[in-house]
């Protein structure tokens, strides 16, 4: 098509794709194509607007390495990460709302520690939170076998791959359930922290006048095979980041489960899992 007028550009666009093989990714670059022209209409953007938005996707790119994914932070800052994650395991099935953000700062490969172990790999001074939990099907029988990866920052605010004063995995685990779906292990009481902002992600928060603090909380990823895959965090109750969560990743089913101790803090919470295909992500960092 020889283009005449602006409004013919779209119209060129889709009948180039039209011949795509795959029926899906068909159906998602049509739609991607349609409301991204759409929104450049209705915003009027300008070139030089554009040239900024560029910059902004070679900048995700640029401040991407094994230790930092800036790509999957914008995602998280701007609320598409939770809202793809709430759109695949809200309304239906008995996850619901238990599901969170899988998170830059996953690791594959987490140390396996016996059940009741310490996930603190290194002198990291805080309150101790002992962790008993449980992960069961939708009928409230206990799940055998499943293996459960934890992580945490620390109570300083950062993971261990953000600070050279903690050892390599510290605050990491890997645990399997036991007959009666348990698992448990000690740590110390996470902080909340501010995501990275030495990117392009860090300029567009100040730019939009926001902080860029994360509520205190423990990831946890739980895996067997016959289950879908469960992500989620669980909230330190009383946080004050938990109504502006930076990344928008707080649910009420998630606030909970952790309460004061005599000599520390208790975390009690039953995981329950549904059938599905169990598949692992692929780990934002190495």
């Amino acid at each position: 098509m020889i283009i005449e007028r602006q409004e013919q550009v779209t119209e060129a666009v889709l009948a180039a794709m039209a011949g795509t093989p795959d029926p899906r990714l068909a159906e998602i670059m049509t739609a991607f194509v349609r409301h991204l022209h759409a929104f450049a209409r209705e915003v009027r953007l300008t070139e030089a607007e554009w040239e900024k938005a560029i910059e902004f996707v070679v900048g995700l790119g640029q401040f991407t390495n094994d230790t930092h994914n800036e790509a999957v932070l914008a995602s998280d800052a701007v609320g598409f990460s939770t809202l793809v994650c709430l759109l695949n395991n809200g309304n239906a099935g008995n996850s619901e709302a238990a599901s969170a953000l899988l998170g830059p700062f996953w690791r594959m490969n987490s140390p396996r520690t016996e059940n009741g172990g310490s996930i603190v790999r290194s002198p990291t001074p805080g309150d101790e939170l002992v962790a008993t939990c449980r992960v069961l099907d939708g009928t409230g029988q206990p799940i055998a076998g499943a293996e459960v990866d934890v992580w945490q920052a620390s109570p300083v605010g950062m993971y261990e791959n953000q600070d050279d004063s903690q050892a390599d995995m510290n605050l990491r685990g890997k645990f399997t359930t036991d007959a009666d779906g348990r698992f448990a292990f000690r740590s110390v009481k996470p902080a909340g922290y501010p995501v990275p902002v030495h990117g392009v992600v860090g300029k567009l928060l100040a730019a939009q006048n926001r902080h860029p603090f994360r509520p205190a909380h423990v990831h946890f990823l739980i895996y067997k095979p016959g289950f879908k895959t469960l992500i989620t965090q669980i909230f330190v109750p009383g946080d004050e980041y938990l109504e502006t969560d930076v990344v928008f990743g707080v649910t009420k089913a998630l606030i909970g489960g952790i309460d004061r101790a005599a000599d520390g803090y208790t975390l009690n919470y039953d995981f329950v899992m549904e059938p599905g295909e169990a598949v692992l992500p692929v780990p934002p960092i190495k």
